[in-house]
């Protein structure tokens, strides 16, 4: 079988002959060859070297970061602006949205040890802020462009399966864009009102854009908002996001797609929430030494039936950590295979900058050796 057919072998509940292996490397291939990152831009085109790379790499490639396969613009009365600017001879780059009722902006600054950008100033910090954000997403439009999905589609051919993006929900954008973590927390307690009626109304909208790709040509849409469970557990995603993650799942399955659900954080508790919701896929799953339950715990809290992509938690591809440690974890993960076949290997999130090259070769033969069916 091909890396593709292994993947969606493992989407249908069928078994490959082999557990899949794929590896979101984009981070580290950038960084590696010193290529730009830049988050005021998207990839049209396929992006033909990291692809590439998959491929001679043997390692199954589904993660378009920057893709645009649909486009979403503003009422006429929004403004939305991005610029790159410099502050300091440091890059940064700022997100500005011009409303009726007043503007906000975000400001992402480049870090280049961890090749990243860093978010150096939120954009909500009052409750007319919080009006402005909800006034402009709840109107946007979509527009597919199928096309570049299946150019990319097409690019990548047997060497694995291109996810369609979906985003986040309201309340992601708010913990991971527009507020973060601590001022989102505080705002659902002290605007519970203004918070309830922004993020059902982004959410509406939202389901829009799903309408949208359930008419796409992919097989499997991944959404998500970077989901660790001590930041959203189970009670606050009840409040806050479940209903949206129901609906959004049910109308992609009613449409035949499958779905894969973001979960780079806390698992305890994570696992169980996001497989109750119907959801296909935990993608980007990091257990121990990182995460807080090791491959057996994370098999146990998803069950038989639900898809578990991960495996190696992110710091053991450094250089310095102990290659038999990297190689014990990665046979933990394909261990899985003595009682399901829903599970596929993949780092836990991404594969880092400064990761050991040599060890994507060393996960795939060890899935080729022992992972076989």
């Amino acid at each position: 079988m091909t890396l593709r057919e292994r993947i969606l072998a493992v989407f249908r509940g069928e078994t490959p002959d082999v557990v899949p292996y794929m590896l979101d490397l984009s981070h580290w291939f950038y960084h590696r060859r010193r290529l730009p990152w830049d988050l005021s831009q998207v990839y049209v085109e396929p992006e033909r070297e990291l692809i590439d790379y998959h491929k001679r790499a043997r390692v199954g490639f589904y993660l378009p970061n920057l893709a645009a396969f649909y486009s979403a613009t503003f009422a006429p009365d929004v403004k939305a602006v991005t610029e790159r600017q410099t502050n300091g001879g440091v890059p940064e780059i700022v997100w500005r949205i011009e409303t009726p009722l007043g503007s906000i902006e975000r400001v992402r600054t480049w870090e280049e040890r961890s090749y990243a950008w860093g978010i150096s100033r939120w954009g909500i910090q009052t409750e007319t802020d919080l009006r402005v954000f909800g006034y402009a997403m709840s109107r946007r439009r979509f527009a597919p462009h199928w096309d570049r999905y299946v150019a990319w589609d097409r690019y990548v051919g047997d060497c694995g399966v291109v996810y369609m993006p979906l985003g986040y929900s309201a309340m992601g954008h708010l913990l991971n864009y527009w507020m973060g973590v601590e001022a989102a927390t505080y705002a659902a307690a002290d605007w519970a009102g203004l918070m309830h009626e922004t993020v059902d109304s982004v959410n509406r909208n939202t389901l829009e854009l799903v309408d949208l790709l359930c008419q796409s040509p992919a097989q499997v849409v991944i959404m998500g908002d970077n989901f660790s469970s001590d930041i959203q557990p189970p009670s606050f995603f009840n409040e806050w996001s479940r209903d949206f993650y129901n609906e959004t799942i049910a109308r992609l399955h009613s449409a035949g797609k499958f779905v894969a659900v973001h979960i780079d954080g806390r698992l305890r508790g994570a696992l169980s929430m996001i497989r109750d919701t119907g959801a296909d896929c935990a993608d980007a799953v990091t257990p121990a030494p990182t995460g807080d339950l090791n491959a057996a715990e994370c098999r146990r809290e998803a069950g038989e039936r639900f898809i578990l992509s991960g495996g190696v938690s992110p710091n053991l591809w450094m250089p310095d950590a102990p290659l038999a440690e990297f190689e014990a974890k990665a046979m933990e993960w394909l261990d899985q295979k003595k009682t399901t076949s829903r599970f596929i290997a993949n780092a836990g999130d991404q594969v880092p900058p400064g990761a050991d090259e040599r060890r994507i070769a060393i996960m795939r033969e060890l899935v080729e050796t022992h992972g076989r069916f």
